[in-house]
């Protein structure tokens, strides 16, 4: 299947009707986003049961202001409408290919119920999610 592109007014729908969508934030102009689009593409072809979504944040500048995306790539996966990954920059197929793999083999159950112990402030036991935070870092 090949990428799609999503915009403000789609991207709810997505997310809600698929279980493992992935989330590409990126624009013309930059060109670790234009080396990553291969790769990207690829993946989507090769994995036909997940979504491969696009964010333009040239065009879609509000919904990339709403994930707080600072730099380009961002790579977003999300499984039932719950973020398991996000990170800057662009994947080597290796990396990607691992990530979605280990996507696919995550016991959502057990995210849900980290998640709830989080809400009832009972997750601070150092528990850290990825992509929670990327103050401080430089990139």
């Amino acid at each position: 299947m090949p990428t799609i592109d999503v915009t403000k007014d789609t991207f709810e729908e997505i997310i809600q009707s698929n279980e493992t969508v992935l989330v590409d934030f990126w624009a013309e102009w930059c060109g670790p986003c234009r080396s990553f689009a291969p790769t990207y593409e690829a993946m989507s072809e090769k994995y036909p049961d997940l979504v491969f979504a696009k964010v333009d944040t040239e065009d879609q500048q509000e919904l990339a202001g709403a994930f707080g995306i600072q730099s380009i790539p961002t790579l977003m996966v999300f499984r039932d409408q719950i973020i398991l990954y996000s990170q800057p920059g662009a994947l080597p197929p290796n990396y990607l290919e691992d990530l979605i793999t280990q996507v696919k083999q995550i016991d959502m159950d057990e995210v849900r119920k980290e998640l709830a112990e989080h809400a009832e402030g009972n997750g601070h036991e150092g528990h850290s999610h990825e992509g929670d935070s990327h103050e401080g870092h430089d990139h």
